[in-house]
């Protein structure tokens, strides 16, 4: 496989497969929301949008970066939506970073959205559906957070069916800057167990494809079988 690794300015034309990497912490609380029962999440370009999308479908539930605001039911942090109960509702979400990504490779046949809870099953997708050339977007810090480099580096290692040491890769996304500063309380909506819930390496079983829907840019978590017959591929 070849892989290519590029912040969101960086993206010069639409790639193939995309995969955009948000570990801390919008496709963290993604995987979260999805297992806590959400049948889908629609990315939102700004916070108007959101919250016009939450005005004409009441019943959506929207969370945004930073402290709780006015019109929105949640802030994008894992550690505070574990307890949500989202069954059978939909999702709108606004970061700073991760839905940016998603949304600057809209037009790509497929688009992953990952972070380390999620690693194994994205990179058993990409196995499965045979990706000779992916890009990966590195969301956080334009393009040089290391959590988020060292998360697609890690799944690219393991869509070529190699082993790594995915300890090496964690380590590296524990001493980010992002894990600093969410473990200082230095960033506005932040629950004590983040980095660590963010760390979580195959929490789910489950990789999340997201695809334009009626002109939205929609994320869904997809089935991966846990075992993969190498020789198949």
């Amino acid at each position: 496989m070849d892989a290519r690794f590029v912040g969101i300015a960086e993206l010069a034309e639409v790639p193939s497969v995309a995969v955009v990497v948000d570990v801390m912490r919008a496709f963290t609380v993604a995987a979260w929301a999805f297992a806590r029962g959400a049948k889908k999440i629609v990315l939102s370009e700004s916070l108007d949008d959101a919250l016009a999308l939450k005005t004409r479908h009441p019943d959506w539930a929207a969370l945004k970066d930073g402290p709780p605001a006015a019109g929105f039911d949640m802030v994008n942090s894992p550690g505070m939506l574990r307890a949500a109960d989202l069954r059978g509702r939909t999702v709108v979400q606004k970061t700073t970073a991760g839905t940016v990504g998603a949304l600057a490779v809209k037009d790509a046949p497929l688009v992953l959205c990952a972070s380390f809870v999620v690693a194994e099953a994205t990179s058993r997708l990409l196995r499965t559906r045979e990706s000779d050339n992916v890009t990966f977007v590195v969301t956080g810090e334009g393009g040089q957070a290391d959590e988020d480099l060292a998360c697609a580096e890690y799944i690219a290692c393991r869509s070529t069916a190699a082993q790594a040491d995915a300890s090496v890769f964690l380590h590296r996304a524990a001493e980010s800057r992002a894990a600093a500063e969410l473990a200082q309380g230095l960033r506005q909506g932040v629950h004590p167990d983040d980095v660590a819930l963010c760390l979580e390496l195959d929490r789910f079983p489950f990789a999340m494809v997201a695809a334009l829907e009626d002109s939205l840019m929609v994320l869904r978590p997809h089935a991966v079988p846990a075992q993969v017959d190498d020789a198949a591929l």
